[in-house]
């Protein structure tokens, strides 16, 4: 059963994509499921992990494109810019 996140949830999944640590940031983005940012955020952990067919449909679910040159650091770029912390 998918839990409606907040913000502050999704913030700290990114800084965990930051560092490379996406375990700790699938086991956040994976308990909202309706949210389009956190299943971006779901996507991209999938592609840190080497799991581009997972990362595709969470990509799908998000709205977002999805091809062969989607990178993680683009990515969370990308979300961090989405969520306001472009400079943080």
């Amino acid at each position: 059963m998918s839990k409606v996140k907040s913000q502050s949830d999704l913030r700290q999944a990114v800084s965990h994509l930051e560092k490379g640590d996406w375990q700790a940031a699938h086991a956040i983005v994976q308990e909202d499921e309706e949210s389009r940012l956190f299943c971006w955020g779901h996507g991209i952990a999938h592609i840190m992990e080497g799991d581009r067919s997972n990362a595709r449909y969470w990509y799908r679910k998000a709205g977002r494109p999805f091809d062969k040159d989607t990178s993680a650091a683009d990515e969370i770029k990308a979300l961090k810019a989405e969520l306001g912390q472009e400079n943080k």
